[in-house]
């Protein structure tokens, strides 16, 4: 199994027809003030299977800042059917709906293994402005 693409989008969704739907993919957001979270981005990866693939199989996604720290991890289980005969390889869409710990400005990853092996990144770049707590006035600074 391999991996044909993956992008952060707007939205996504299968049609009737199991056509791959995608709306407005980026690559850059920018934010008001940091820390923030960027609610429900659509993390859309298509993988590609062939009969050998059958069975179950891990897709760990791993969020990680800047610095290289690992904000967030996630592992889940997924169970691919036989290809059907005729068929030399299938489309297996993984759509996922997250919200985005961001920390700091700078280029975010989203790491994607299948089965503990590193097999995508997808790159996000965050520009913002950091906001430092508010200083009381009359407070001295030394």
């Amino acid at each position: 199994m391999h991996i044909a693409f993956a992008l952060f989008a707007d939205a996504a969704n299968l049609s009737q027809e199991g056509k791959l739907n995608v709306l407005g993919v980026f690559d850059a957001v920018h934010v008001g003030s940091l820390p923030a979270i960027h609610p429900r981005a659509t993390l859309v990866v298509r993988l590609k299977g062939g009969a050998g693939d059958a069975g179950q199989h891990a897709v760990t996604l791993r969020w990680i800042g800047p610095r290289g720290l690992e904000l967030w991890v996630s592992t889940a289980e997924l169970n691919v059917g036989p290809v059907p005969p005729g068929v030399a390889e299938m489309d297996i869409p993984l759509i996922a709906s997250l919200d985005l710990p961001i920390e700091q400005p700078g280029e975010h990853t989203m790491a994607i293994a299948l089965n503990g092996v590193g097999v995508a990144s997808v790159r996000l770049f965050v520009h913002g402005e950091v906001q430092l707590p508010a200083i009381p006035q009359g407070t001295l600074l030394s």
